[in-house]
């Protein structure tokens, strides 16, 4: 039997529910993230868990933040250490996952799955040693000769808190969702952003600090029809499969901020069949660095000049592309046929 654990009216739940059903199964069971929290019952033995994303739900960041504003931004080294504890509780039932509680664990912590990807010869950003504020920040910099680098929360996702940041001639300026609001609070916005006071750069670092931080070297990205691009791929069962371009007048591609998806045939012919195979190749190694989980998101990143690439980050819940199709399978579709072919 095929269980999912996720907040029920979640798009992701319910597609993946349609593609259980359309495979001539018997619908998904549903353990509500709330429930799993609060010590409600876990899926036991024989069923087959899908792990969704605990987003998109205002009980379960309380649950998970402690008491928040809407869009707030605090408590994310809690939600980590939290959610951890309830992937144990699920792993204990007995339950076949299908992403394992380390492996999730492991792509919601940047500083942790950064170091795991570069032990594995998979090419990332270079990034500094851990930096817990502004000032500690701007040494770093300076001592690594970096004037670009990309902050980043150790446990954020969906480009929640992160700062593109440069440091030039004197001048500061940074690039993020981060809105300030009145007691230095930070909460996530749509709109972007761009500060260009230090000491508003400082005390936007200086609060998410205290949740960790992660700091990459800025990576040149492509770009295409005066946007930068970088895709998302979603691996499943080992093979990169499903591909959306992000194309942004901004550093951050996200496209819930409003970016554009790009060309995905355009972008394969800019880089041409050896750099885009390789960056294909790359993403199946990421998803080899996580051989007990069936689906990862990849970031990846083609340099300028398209003829190298990194990855930006690896994503537990990155598999939701509507319409995005890969041999007339959706993301749900085919996660389903290879739980079956495994099962």
């Amino acid at each position: 039997m095929l269980s999912v654990i996720g907040n029920p009216t979640n798009r992701r739940v319910t597609m993946f529910a349609r593609a259980v059903t359309d495979a001539g199964l018997p619908p998904p069971r549903v353990h509500a993230w709330r429930d799993v929290l609060t010590g409600g019952p876990v899926p036991g033995a024989g069923e087959v868990v899908r792990v969704d994303s605990p987003g998109e739900d205002a009980e379960v960041g309380r649950l998970l933040r402690g008491p928040a504003e809407h869009g707030e931004i605090i408590g994310t080294a809690m939600a980590h250490t939290r959610l951890g504890a309830a992937l144990r509780r699920v792993e204990a039932g007995g339950g076949r996952l299908l992403s394992a509680p380390d492996d999730i664990l492991t792509m919601s912590d940047k500083p942790r799955c950064h170091a795991t990807l570069r032990d594995r010869g998979v090419p990332v950003p270079a990034a500094l040693p851990a930096v817990t504020g502004y000032d500690g920040l701007r040494v770093a910099m300076r001592a690594a000769g970096w004037a670009r680098v990309f902050v980043k929360p150790a446990h954020g996702s969906s480009a929640s808190g992160v700062l593109a940041l440069s440091a030039a001639h004197g001048r500061i300026a940074a690039v993020t969702s981060v809105e300030r609001g009145p007691g230095g609070r930070l909460f996530n916005n749509l709109t972007i952003r761009r500060y260009e006071r230090e000491a508003d750069v400082a005390a936007i670092v200086d609060a998410l600090a205290g949740d960790g931080l992660h700091v990459e070297r800025w990576f040149p990205k492509a770009g295409l029809g005066g946007r930068t691009v970088d895709l998302r791929v979603v691996v499943i069962a080992g093979e990169p499969r499903h591909v959306v371009v992000r194309a942004s007048r901004s550093p951050l591609t996200n496209l819930h901020l409003g970016n554009a998806r790009g060309d995905v045939a355009e972008v394969r012919a800019r880089a041409g069949a050896r750099a885009w195979d390789a960056a294909m190749e790359t993403c199946a190694r990421v998803g080899a660095a996580f051989p007990r989980t069936l689906t990862a998101g990849v970031d990846l990143m083609f340099h300028a000049g398209w003829r190298r690439h990194a990855v930006a980050e690896v994503n537990a819940f990155g598999d939701l592309l509507p319409g995005v199709l890969h041999r007339g399978e959706d993301t749900y579709t085919a996660q389903v046929r290879a739980t079956l072919c495994a099962v």
